[in-house]
């Protein structure tokens, strides 16, 4: 699709799947018998957070990709209209991964966004939805910088084999920048036709079937806060900084995004 043909509708339908399926094991050791998105923060699941943010920047139609306690979350948010969206569910009957819950989702628009449902962050979703219509990629991923520290000093070699080498340089327990998907993306609903139906299937192997065909797949940089609370040390520090960031994920003046190209 050419970002001409995408400018013919210049307003498609707000959107949004949420993958809530997940189960919290990635916070051992603190036990929960929680499904991953309501896990609590400031008072509130963060989920709530989710779809509250998601209502501001117009994505006023959202599907539940469900499945470890499902009606959990069914009992807590019923149709989302006390959030001001409107909810349906997708049920997995079994483990799908981040991506395979899209292959049994029927009626999705041209353009839909798509995110993990234990994602907090301050992403102006309005911002990332419009940079990928003006885009030709089919898979917009936001990405966030992460810098990874070894724990070990690291050596580099010359290209020679065998047991011995020269050494060329030595780093000390160096630090390396990358960027990482935040969990949120934007997609054109043809790439669910890479996606196999009632299979276990992940982004990133949708990522490298969209490359194998040639499809152009872009990236959209935000430098502002962002969380995942799957991960421990994440929530731990989710729970001391949200309310400083609660007035920028609620509020009417969302950071900026600033745009990578594809």
């Amino acid at each position: 699709m050419t970002a001409t043909s995408k400018h013919r509708h210049p307003e498609p339908p707000r959107h949004a799947v949420i993958l809530a399926g997940g189960r919290l094991k990635r916070l051992l050791p603190y036990p929960t018998l929680l499904p991953q998105p309501l896990l609590p923060i400031g008072g509130a699941p963060v989920l709530d957070v989710v779809l509250r943010q998601l209502a501001l920047h117009g994505f006023r139609d959202v599907t539940l990709a469900v499945g470890y306690l499902a009606h959990l979350i069914e009992a807590v948010f019923k149709d989302g209209s006390q959030l001001g969206v409107s909810l349906r569910y997708q049920r997995e009957l079994h483990p799908l991964g981040t991506v395979g819950p899209l292959a049994a989702i029927e009626d999705l628009p041209d353009t839909f966004l798509m995110m993990n449902g234990d994602v907090l962050t301050a992403l102006d979703y309005s911002a990332l939805f419009e940079a990928h219509l003006r885009s030709d990629s089919v898979l917009t991923i936001a990405t966030h910088a992460r810098t990874v520290k070894s724990d070990y000093g690291v050596l580099d070699l010359d290209g020679q084999n065998g047991a011995t080498r020269r050494v060329t340089d030595f780093r000390e327990k160096p630090e390396i920048d990358h960027s990482v998907s935040m969990g949120v993306y934007v997609m054109d609903r043809r790439v669910c036709e890479y996606v196999p139906c009632d299979e276990p299937f992940d982004l990133p192997e949708l990522v490298w079937r969209l490359l194998e065909a040639g499809e152009p797949v872009g990236s959209y940089a935000y430098d502002g806060f962002w969380l995942d609370i799957g991960r421990h040390d994440d929530y731990v520090a989710a729970t001391k900084r949200y309310e400083q960031f609660k007035h920028v994920m609620l509020g009417q003046a969302p950071e900026p995004l600033a745009p990578v190209a594809s």
